[in-house]
């Protein structure tokens, strides 16, 4: 059996946020899917190990951001890589809220949806949620960040809890002649040949000659948190 022909499945890439008493968390998810039109139902895939997963039993609803093309890669570390047990993910952050009181990123976000739980089904590591919606609404124009984009273009990776998830090495892309460098917190490889043009850093740039205040784009981990490969 050839596991790469789930690489061919297309995905978007959304933060699916939930509410726990006065207490607001998210996640990046790909497996969000409109399940029905009358009523309107989708259902998103959750790790049972993220606090998300709590916040959305508890509160028996979730809100999604759809994200833009242009959405920076530090927002989706933000969201992918950072434990809500940990930091609060919308700390410095412009989000709104849903009529439900749930949270939704007011940037680099097309359009936010609100569900309210009819069913959850047990995935093994995962439960699907299904949710009838209870809010809507398109906030730009824009084409939405999909998860091939994300990974072919934007470099990004992908969190070891994510239902897509694949080991390293499967996502680190063709050898180059520089040494690369891996980011150990999650994943983000740093390849000379390319550079980080998204802040400020040219293709050829090897990664001796990063500024020393550079960051991880995805996680935000130091130069000092990456391994050569």
């Amino acid at each position: 059996m050839d596991t790469k022909a789930l690489h061919t499945i297309s995905y978007g890439l959304y933060v699916v946020t939930a509410k726990k008493d006065n207490r607001f968390n998210g996640q990046v998810a790909n497996t969000l899917f409109q399940i029905s039109s009358e009523p309107p139902t989708v259902a998103v895939s959750i790790n049972k190990q993220n606090l998300t997963h709590e916040f959305i039993q508890a509160g028996r609803s979730f809100a999604v951001s759809v994200l833009a093309k242009d959405t920076p890669l530090s927002l989706i570390g933000q969201f992918g890589f950072k434990s809500g047990r940990e930091v609060d993910k919308f700390a410095g952050l412009n989000y709104k809220l849903t009529q439900a009181g749930l949270p939704y990123l007011a940037e680099h976000t097309l359009a936010y949806l609100e569900a309210k739980i009819n069913q959850t089904v047990d995935a093994g590591t995962h439960s699907i949620f299904i949710g009838t919606l209870t809010d809507a609404a398109v906030l730009q124009q824009g084409e939405p960040m999909t998860y091939a984009y994300y990974h072919q273009v934007k470099r990004g990776t992908t969190p070891k809890t994510a239902p897509t998830f694949a080991a390293a090495g499967a996502e680190g892309g063709p050898a180059t002649t520089a040494p690369r460098y891996r980011c150990t917190i999650c994943n983000y490889i740093y390849d000379p040949a390319k550079g980080d043009p998204e802040h400020g850093i040219a293709p050829g740039t090897p990664f001796e000659d990063l500024p020393g205040d550079w960051a991880c784009p995805i996680c935000g981990a130091g130069k000092e948190a990456f391994e050569k490969i």
